[in-house]
């Protein structure tokens, strides 16, 4: 199964571009305003556009209600939405069945009592995204930039696709992949020259990076 590499956070149409020309199997926008990569759904509904079906667009959200997914809905029709905060396995489920949307669900993970969540998400998420737990005093669950002990995912029984964030960049995704044997891999503030601020050429470096451990694993 080929490798999916997602950026996330995308805000512009300029780097959004340069993700689709980079070969992105998934763009991600993030619908959470304390955010530094939150955009506005007329944003929303502009670079969702610009997608065309080039990649799958991720709508990123955190704990939202009905009348948010539902807006989101309208302005980006997201192929899959992502689950950052605290949703129980009900909501996964309630969102499901409302929205008609695939549905992956964030997991942060800092010691391996984090994954025994694990069972009741997979039997209803449709994807599992491994992330960096964020500090007890962080105003945000994601996108801080730091790493988690991937080694905590080795031998890990899991029926479900999962990806792994959290402090990757092109440095480090070869190691990440092979520790963890993950499916994918999503970056957000590895790529940016600033909180919220993507960069062109990061971007296409990471994406080279991730790509470069498909084809030593085809030899």
């Amino acid at each position: 199964m080929s490798l999916l590499v997602k950026i996330c956070g995308l805000s512009t149409r300029e780097t959004l571009q340069t993700a689709l020309d980079a070969g992105a199997d998934m763009v991600g926008f993030v619908f959470f305003p304390p955010s530094p990569r939150h955009v506005s759904l007329e944003t929303g509904r502009d670079l969702g556009r610009q997608v065309k079906k080039r990649a799958l667009k991720v709508a990123l959200t955190v704990d939202a209600d009905d009348a948010t997914l539902d807006n989101i809905m309208d302005a980006l029709s997201p192929d899959i939405f992502q689950l950052h905060g605290q949703e129980s396995v009900a909501r996964l489920r309630d969102i499901k069945q409302k929205f008609g949307r695939p549905v992956m669900k964030a997991v942060p993970v800092a010691a391996a009592a984090d994954l025994a969540v694990l069972p009741g998400y997979a039997a209803i998420a449709d994807r599992i995204l491994f992330d960096a737990r964020a500090p007890k005093d962080a105003t945000r669950p994601g996108g801080l930039g730091e790493p988690f002990d991937w080694h905590l995912l080795e031998n890990l029984d899991l029926k479900l696709p999962y990806m792994v964030s959290g402090g990757l960049h092109a440095d480090n995704v070869v190691e990440a992949l092979r520790v963890t044997g993950a499916g994918g891999v999503d970056v957000s503030s590895g790529v940016e020259s600033a909180p919220g601020v993507k960069d062109p050429e990061m971007i296409k470096a990471f994406i080279r990076a991730a790509r470069a451990t498909q084809e030593l694993s085809v030899r």
